[in-house]
């Protein structure tokens, strides 16, 4: 198993532990890819990744279906898609992913968060080359019993580049590229998708000692209070 597994495994922990903060994320992906390609799941393979998502997460259909529905309102304004790069103390690099719907105050939020806890906002182009920007999915392998080589084998002509078992599913990794075809495979060959996503995951991390892990986690728990905040990635260990 290699890094994706291991970021994985490390970085759950306490992001996105309040539920309605991952309500509100949900619901903002959602408005995103309504006003991308329409109300229709089955034609919009965007909006039918974030339903899959919001089931994981246990959030109730009827708060879908009203996001959906007030998404589809054309006097529902539509999120712009902003990223932040910058550093934490100690030389961590940081990703900010946004959905907002005010720009400049995105831009102000991010920029005290930084300035209070000791960090740096930097230009654009300055962090994102030290990220790989991949795709996920976990799917449910229900009574099937899969091959894990197999399955990866299958998957080569997707670049996948790492596939493994987590609890209650099996978890795949790929270019962020790939993600519509991946996700229409797996849809063809009726293996259920239980969740899908993305992630950066930083190509060289720093390892830290559990003070200076404090004054990162500081930033980091301080941007990822922000509500324009989507995600949040960093190089620490």
């Amino acid at each position: 198993m290699g890094r994706a597994f291991e970021r994985r495994k490390a970085s759950k922990m306490k992001r996105w532990s309040s539920m309605s903060k991952t309500f509100t994320k949900i619901g903002k992906d959602i408005v995103m890819a309504v006003k991308e390609a329409g109300t229709n799941p089955d034609t919009n393979a965007r909006l039918r990744s974030v339903i899959q998502n919001a089931k994981a997460a246990n959030m109730p259909l009827a708060n879908v279906e009203r996001a959906i529905k007030k998404a589809s309102d054309k006097s529902t304004a539509n999120y712009e898609e902003t990223l932040f790069e910058g550093y934490a103390p100690h030389g961590i690099a940081i990703l900010v992913e946004t959905a907002t719907d005010n720009n400049n105050r995105t831009v102000a939020d991010v920029r005290a968060a930084f300035n209070k806890c000791d960090g740096n906002l930097g230009t654009s182009g300055s962090v994102v080359f030290m990220f790989d920007h991949t795709c996920n999915f976990k799917i449910n392998p229900g009574e099937k019993n899969i091959d894990m080589e197999e399955l990866e084998l299958e998957l080569i002509d997707f670049e996948v580049e790492e596939v493994f078992a987590e609890e209650n599913g099996i978890v795949i990794y790929a270019p962020f590229e790939q993600f519509g075809a991946i996700q229409k495979y797996l849809e063809e060959v009726s293996l259920e998708i239980l969740s899908s996503g993305f992630e950066r995951i930083p190509t060289n991390t720093t390892e830290l000692n559990d003070e200076q892990k404090g004054e990162v986690e500081k930033l980091l728990e301080k941007l990822e209070e922000l509500d324009d905040v989507q995600e949040v990635y960093n190089s620490m260990v």
